[in-house]
C-alpha cells in the first residue's frame, strides 16, 4: 500500500460515506486521483464493494524468542582470565521479535506474542517493536524475572570466541498462556513461530490452530528436531541446509539432492518450502515444483539479521496475497537489504526499499 492510498483509507474508516470531491479537497488532489485510488484499494482487497465498506483488516501474530543482544570486542587479542579493553553494544533481538520487526516495517500488521522480564530490558525489548509498529499487548511480562540475553565477546578480527546465552524464560509462553491469547490468534490470517517455542507451546499452536497457515522457522539445526510431529500442519518452512536435511532425512551432498528433500518435506505435509544455502542462494519448491535460485551479488556488513528478514518478507507476501514465485523474490530481497546494514535490523527496511533494490538489481 502506497502512502497516498494509506491515507485514503485512513479518511474511508472515519467516514465511509464521504464524496469522492470532499475526499479529493482533503487530500489536496483531483477528483480522477481520488478515483484511482479507490480502485487500486478494491483491488487489492482493502476496501469491498461499494460504500467503501472497509475490509477485515489482515494481520500476523509472530510467536517466538525476545532477548537483549550483548556484544563485547576487544581492542586487541584477547587474554583469558584477565580484563581487556574494547567496546560494548546492546540491542534487541530474539528470532522471533526480529521477525515481526522487520514484517512491521515492511508494512504488515503484526501482533508479537513474547516473554520478557519486567525489567528495564524487557520494557526495552517491548518498546522496540512498538517503534516498528508491531503491537506487543499480548506479550507475557513476568515481574520479578529477568529478560532473556545473549552475550557474546568477539576478537578484534570481528569473530566470535565465546558466547553465554540465558533462554529458559521463554518457556514460560506454555500451552497455558498461549490459550489465553486464543481470541488474536482466532481472528489472524496467518501465525508465524520460531522453534525457541516450547514443547507445550508447539502442541498447542498445532493443535488449537491448525486451520490456520502457519509458517515457521526453524532456528538451528538443535531445535529443529522439535517440529518433526507436526510437519503436516506446516504451511511455509525456511530451513538452511541442515535444518532441511534433520527435517527431511535426506543428506544434501549436492544441488541435486536438493528437489529429493524438498518432495520428501512435501510429501509429509509441508506446503511451501524455501531453503536458504546462505551465500549460495536458496532452493524453492511449491506443489513438487522447485527452483535453485542464484545469490545477487550484495556487500555484506552483517549477517546476523538476514535470515529473519527472509522470513519476515515470506510472511509479508503471504498476508499481500502474492504469489509464490513474488513472495520468494521479495523475500530475498528483504535478506538483501538486511546484509547491506551494520545492525541486526536495517531502519531503512520497508516494502518500497526491497522494491528498490529489486529494481536496481534487474537494470544491472
Amino acid at each position: 500500500m502506497t502512502e497516498r492510498e494509506q491515507q485514503v483509507l485512513d479518511i474511508l474508516k472515519n467516514d465511509p460515506l464521504i464524496q469522492q470531491n470532499v475526499l479529493a479537497e482533503k487530500l489536496g488532489c483531483s477528483r480522477s486521483a481520488v478515483a484511482g485510488h479507490i480502485m487500486n484499494l478494491m483491488r487489492k482487497g482493502f476496501i469491498q464493494g461499494k460504500g467503501y465498506i472497509i475490509a477485515p483488516e489482515k494481520y500476523a501474530v509472530v510467536i517466538g524468542g525476545a532477548n537483549m543482544d550483548l556484544c563485547g570486542r576487544s581492542d586487541n587479542t584477547l587474554i583469558v582470565g584477565d580484563s581487556n579493553p574494547g567496546s560494548l553494544t546492546s540491542s534487541a533481538g530474539g528470532v522471533g521479535r526480529n521477525i515481526a520487526d522487520n514484517m512491521g516495517r515492511l508494512g504488515s500488521s503484526v501482533q508479537f506474542i513474547g516473554v520478557v522480564g519486567g525489567d528495564a530490558w524487557g520494557e526495552q525489548l517491548l518498546q522496540s517493536c512498538r517503534n516498528a509498529h508491531v503491537g506487543v499487548e499480548h506479550s507475557l511480562v513476568m515481574s520479578g524475572r529477568t529478560s532473556s540475553n545473549y552475550l557474546s565477546i568477539h576478537g578484534p578480527d570481528g569473530e566470535m570466541q565465546l558466547a553465554l546465552n540465558d533462554m529458559k524464560l521463554i518457556d514460560e509462553l506454555n500451552s497455558e498462556q498461549l490459550a489465553k491469547r486464543s481470541g488474536v490468534l482466532n481472528r489472524s490470517s496467518a501465525i508465524v513461530i520460531d522453534a525457541n517455542l516450547s514443547d507445550s507451546a508447539l502442541d498447542y499452536l498445532f493443535h488449537a490452530h491448525g486451520d490456520k497457515a502457519i509458517l515457521v522457522d526453524p532456528v538451528s539445526s538443535v531445535k529443529a528436531s522439535k517440529l518433526i510431529p507436526y510437519l503436516s500442519h506446516i504451511h511455509t518452512l525456511k530451513p538452511n541446509r541442515l535444518e532441511a536435511e534433520l527435517l527431511s532425512g535426506v543428506t544434501i551432498n549436492s544441488d541435486e539432492d536438493l528437489p529429493t528433500v524438498a518432495n520428501t518435506l512435501h510429501g509429509k505435509g509441508v506446503k511451501h518450502i524455501l531453503i536458504s544455502l546462505g551465500a549460495k542462494g536458496a532452493y524453492a519448491s511449491v506443489d513438487g515444483v522447485g527452483q535453485r535460485i542464484s545469490a545477487e551479488k550484495t556487500q555484506v556488513n552483517n549477517v546476523t539479521g538476514a535470515g529473519d528478514a527472509l522470513m519476515a518478507g515470506l510472511s509479508h507476501g503471504f498476508l499481500q496475497g502474492w504469489s509464490w514465485d513474488e513472495t520468494v523474490n521479495f523475500a530475498l530481497g528483504a535478506a538483501r537489504l538486511a546484509l547491506l546494514a551494520n545492525t541486526t535490523i536495517n531502519s531503512v527496511m520497508s516494502e518500497q526499499a526491497v522494491h528498490n533494490l529489486l529494481e536496481e538489481s534487474f537494470t544491472c
